[in-house]
């Protein structure tokens, strides 16, 4: 596969792409997406309480951040995979991982105190950046090379 990539010089370009458009995305995300959370999160927030926040705004700003990592992230699985039945099946999983992690993100935001600050760390990590790439493209991997044998 790494071999392939290298003579696909279309592919790397795209792959370099996408990994300086992920790399501009949080170096601007201060500038482009509102989160109190990013400060909130970068100081000793064990002992503090929630930042104020505004729930639409923050849902809206989420889920574009969300949206544009997984538009990236499915380029850069369909440059590597060249599968169209996979990237429809990554498609489907981004969209159900992004509904069971914004509930559970405003849920805790509600309804928990500050104890369960950890999981919510966590969960917007996932939330604002491309770790599910990071899981997909070795289970993709191995998933399409017991398919060949």
């Amino acid at each position: 596969m790494l071999k392939q990539l290298q003579q696909d010089k279309k592919g790397f370009f795209i792959l370099l792409l996408c990994v300086i458009g992920f790399a501009l995305l949080r170096n601007y995300e201060t500038v482009l997406f509102y989160d109190p959370f990013l400060n909130y999160f970068k100081n000793d927030y064990l002992n503090l309480p929630f930042p104020d926040y505004n729930s639409f705004e923050l849902f809206w700003n989420l889920l574009l951040r969300y949206l544009l990592n997984t538009s990236l992230s499915l380029l850069i699985l369909y440059v590597i995979f060249k599968d169209i039945q996979l990237i429809k099946f990554a498609t489907i999983l981004y969209l159900l991982l992004f509904f069971l992690l914004i509930v559970a993100f405003f849920i805790i935001l509600q309804f928990f105190d500050e104890s369960y600050n950890f999981l919510l760390f966590y969960i917007r990590r996932f939330l604002i950046q491309p770790l599910f790439l990071l899981l997909f493209i070795p289970a993709f991997y191995i998933q399409k090379n017991a398919d060949s044998e």
